[in-house]
């Protein structure tokens, strides 16, 4: 992987990573068309602490409050009806679903699931469902009425962007919408939530697959990791920007687009599943 490849790659995962298109989708496809090698999955996921750095930074006191709060609540019996203790709690079971399946379906995530004609399919289906969601939703809850039980709803909808095509930011903000929340509440929550999944995702890959990524070279991986967090708190800010004026339909639109794109690409044998 050479440094151009490296930024463009960093650039395209830290963009798609937090708008409800599928990151890793597009880290799939973006090298199909320009002819480059597959990164793999195992690139994209310590690159993806670029943009785990990205929700920090930009969330940096939402995140110190709510962990704060939430340790005070285990102390304190007292302070368990405080909405960032309830907050607290959603993050932590939210997490636990990608990461119990994620570890189970590793071996089949880094090959199986990386099909591009897997990819076109769930770019549809997902776009069908985000779509359902908003015709649905009534877009009345925010954050401060986050329960604890809705982290478990949100972190199974989570578990569903192991597979390429899905997205991860668009299957959370799609559960979020069905269970009421408002599209910037949505939103905010699928950033929080993101947080332990892309930790314990880049570090587990960092270790397990240290020799493969070692042989792209420190340089491309540190290269695409600061481009992906740079693109990706420009990212957070236009997505929230955005929601809280307009409706997600113009994803929905895209991701049906480029769907139907990718299986007449496939059909065509203009690229390689």
């Amino acid at each position: 992987m050479d440094w151009v490849q490296a930024i463009v790659i960093g650039i395209v995962q830290g963009v798609t990573e937090f708008l409800p298109i599928s990151s890793t989708a597009h880290v799939r496809i973006v090298p199909e068309l320009l002819g480059w090698q597959d990164p793999g999955a195992a690139f994209t996921a310590v690159i993806q602490l670029g943009t785990l750095l990205a929700v920090l930074v930009y969330f940096w006191k939402d995140i110190v409050r709510v962990a704060g709060n939430w340790a005070g609540g285990l102390r304190d019996a007292s302070k368990r009806d405080d909405k960032d203790y309830r907050l607290g709690w959603a993050v932590v079971y939210g997490t636990i679903p990608v990461s119990v399946l994620g570890f189970l379906l590793k071996d089949y995530i880094g090959e199986d699931f990386r099909s591009l004609y897997l990819i076109a399919a769930m770019l549809i289906a997902l776009a069908l469902l985000l779509w359902l969601s908003e015709k649905m939703a009534n877009h009345v809850r925010k954050i401060d009425d986050v329960k604890i039980s809705d982290g478990w709803v949100i972190g199974f909808c989570q578990a569903l962007a192991l597979i390429p095509g899905v997205s991860r930011s668009g299957s959370t903000i799609t559960g979020a919408l069905f269970l009421g929340f408002d599209r910037e509440t949505a939103a905010r929550v699928s950033f929080l939530l993101s947080v332990p999944a892309i930790f314990l995702a880049g570090l587990f890959e960092l270790i397990s697959e240290r020799e493969q990524i070692a042989a792209l070279g420190a340089g491309p991986v540190i290269v695409s990791t600061i481009a992906a967090f740079i693109s990706g708190y420009v990212s957070i800010e236009f997505l929230l920007r955005f929601l809280r004026t307009r409706s997600t339909f113009v994803f929905v639109a895209y991701r049906i687009v480029l769907g139907v794109l990718l299986f007449a690409l496939l059909a065509q044998g203009v690229i390689n599943p």
